[in-house]
């Protein structure tokens, strides 16, 4: 089928809707919100139990990626995220569904060839690109006696 690219962008109109963005805008920052506010409250409650405040922090963020990779793993996530769209990118629930979501899809080849070689195909690049700035950085750093 030849089509040009003017015909193809008349098809789309065609056949879009209008994104209703308002809405979508206030779902989004609600959802975004009530995780950040679920996060500080985990936060306050682990001060609370007497964890130093920098420990308290990391506590919140291991917990709110196993909650998102939990919640990815029961396809709960999933249904929060057709709610509330890019509420759900928080960057630390995100990034935690982002690398849950391509291995559930590949349970069914098995735990190694599926699921653990899935698990980093969209997150691996990322992974890749932050650890090895981070070397660079530390390098630069040792380099030149900031460290």
């Amino acid at each position: 089928m030849n089509m040009t690219n003017q015909a193809y962008g008349e098809l789309v109109n065609e056949f879009s809707r209008e994104s209703p963005k308002v809405k979508d805008s206030v779902l989004a920052f609600a959802v975004g919100g009530g995780i950040c506010v679920i996060g500080q409250i985990l936060t306050s409650l682990y001060t609370g139990w007497g964890v130093a405040e920098r420990d308290a922090a990391t506590w919140t963020t291991i917990t709110l990626i196993f909650l998102s990779a939990l919640f990815t793993g029961l396809k709960l996530y999933d249904k929060l995220a057709k709610y509330a769209g890019a509420g759900t990118l928080v960057p630390v629930t995100g990034f935690a569904n982002s690398i849950v979501s391509p291995a559930m899809d590949f349970k069914s080849e098995g735990y190694i060839t599926g699921m653990a070689a899935k698990m980093f195909q969209i997150a691996g690049p990322v992974l890749v690109f932050g650890i090895g700035t981070s070397v660079i950085y530390g390098i630069i750093l040792v380099l030149f006696g900031a460290a």
